[in-house]
């Protein structure tokens, strides 16, 4: 599973990235998910990012 962001819902606060660095960045304004990432490893990070987005435009997708 690899997480995805909507980003036509993303207000491109940060949060993410605060939570979640290694998997997160913000770009152009928007949070995107960093290639080459073990999201297994930091799954943990990934679900306090998604549990914490205020406009819930953070969720797991199957690979």
């Amino acid at each position: 599973m690899k997480p995805q962001i909507d980003r036509d819902l993303c207000i491109g606060c940060g949060l993410c990235e605060s939570l979640c660095p290694a998997v997160f960045k913000l770009d152009d304004g928007k949070s995107t998910v960093l290639e080459g990432v073990n999201y297994k490893a930091n799954k943990a990070c990934v679900e306090k990012a998604i549990e914490n987005c205020p406009v819930q435009a953070i969720k797991w997708e199957e690979k």
